[in-house]
């Protein structure tokens, strides 16, 4: 007998590509997004997914894909490979700002992993309810996320859920990644929490690839973690990361989710992906970068999946059940984390070219300093 699609598991795929923009990097042209589209609308049909979404962050596109064929399938990858083909050929014909920046390999090898583009996918069974949260950042790196994650899943003073629902009490399986060294260690909590948090601490090497629920529930969430200037071996730009997420029932609630982002986060990327900036939470319709090529943005769209099918708030006139995801960081309810999101990022600004306004020398994305330190050989004395 066959599985049923109730025991089958779905998978949740989420890959995202920075392949032009209009005027500097602000938004990729509406006609890139509808291109996208088709190429799902194609794939559907063809039932190689099962649903999809088209949205962007920034100048970023971000396709959100369900299926059941599970992560790192070859069909998956190859329709969002096409998604970017086709547009970076528009913002080519446009001549759009960084046009087909983040598509770093003239062939499609099976997966989009380490030809450019970020994914973030988890396979697991759809419970009677399953809400999804979906983060999209822009002007960042992955380890945005690590503070985050940690406030959710490691402080009962941000999820009260891990005191008080006793599946979540069982704790959560961690999983870090070393992007320099390409590693990997799972850490438990709560018995490895310190321990876990002393090795997140240091952002610019290690970040959450995934959780895990210990509880039987399967995967909480997962992020993507590809670093695409260590990939492409120059800089092409920090990887505005991913962030899918698993809510309610024995995982943190909604709430629990979003509580961490009333207080400002301050992350590495921003202006020439050197700085350091705040995380400015709003919808994707504003996220556009409008003050020093920031600051730094965060959206988050949900989803109720219902049999593999991404539930939103369809219109009532809609003839085709078009999506309409709740956006959370839409509205007056944000605005005074959006305030203090700018005066943070303006403090930072203020310090110039000096750190902590500009990141450390081993994660400077654009410097003249070893030009400098090279022509000044000759002139360093030592010090008597």
């Amino acid at each position: 007998m066959g599985v049923s699609m109730s025991e089958e598991k779905v998978t949740v795929s989420v890959i995202k590509a920075d392949v032009g923009s209009v005027v500097g990097h602000s938004k990729p042209h509406p006609s890139m997004l509808e291109a996208s589209r088709e190429v799902l609308r194609d794939a559907q049909k063809q039932g190689v997914v099962e649903d999809f979404y088209v949205t962007r962050v920034g100048d970023d596109i971000n396709l959100f894909m369900t299926h059941y064929k599970g992560a790192g399938n070859r069909d998956v990858h190859g329709a969002a490979w096409e998604c970017f083909q086709r547009a970076a050929k528009i913002a080519k014909s446009m001549k759009l700002y960084a046009a087909g920046q983040d598509i770093l390999t003239d062939a499609f090898s099976g997966n989009v992993k380490g030809a450019g583009p970020g994914s973030a996918e988890f396979s697991f069974v759809e419970r009677k309810s399953e809400p999804l949260l979906f983060f999209m950042a822009d002007k960042t790196e992955p380890s945005a996320y690590s503070p985050i994650l940690s406030r959710i899943f490691l402080d009962p003073f941000t999820t009260t859920g891990l005191v008080i629902d006793a599946r979540a009490k069982m704790g959560f399986d961690v999983e870090i990644q070393d992007v320099m060294d390409h590693k990997k260690v799972v850490m438990s909590s709560p018995e490895e929490t310190l321990s876990i948090l002393s090795l997140l601490g240091d952002t610019s090497r290690y970040a959450i690839k995934r959780i895990d629920s210990r509880a039987g529930i399967g995967p909480a969430c997962v992020v993507s973690t590809d670093k695409l200037n260590l990939t492409a071996g120059k800089y092409v730009g920090k990887d505005d990361p991913v962030c899918v997420c698993r809510a309610q029932s024995g995982l943190p609630s909604v709430g629990e989710y979003l509580q961490p982002f009333v207080n400002p986060t301050i992350v590495a990327g921003w202006m020439r992906g050197s700085h350091y900036g705040a995380l400015y939470p709003c919808s994707p319709e504003d996220s556009d970068p409008v003050y020093f090529d920031g600051p730094p943005r965060i959206c988050c769209l949900g989803f109720q999946l219902n049999d593999g099918k991404l539930q939103g708030l369809e219109p009532m006139n809609s003839k085709n059940g078009e999506h309409v995801p709740v956006d959370f960081f839409k509205g007056e309810t944000w605005n005074k984390a959006r305030e203090d999101a700018i005066k943070a990022s303006m403090l930072m600004r203020s310090q110039g070219p000096f750190m902590p306004s500009i990141l450390g020398p081993e994660e400077m994305e654009y410097t003249s300093r070893p030009e400098v330190l090279s022509s000044l050989t000759s002139r360093f004395e030592n010090i008597e």
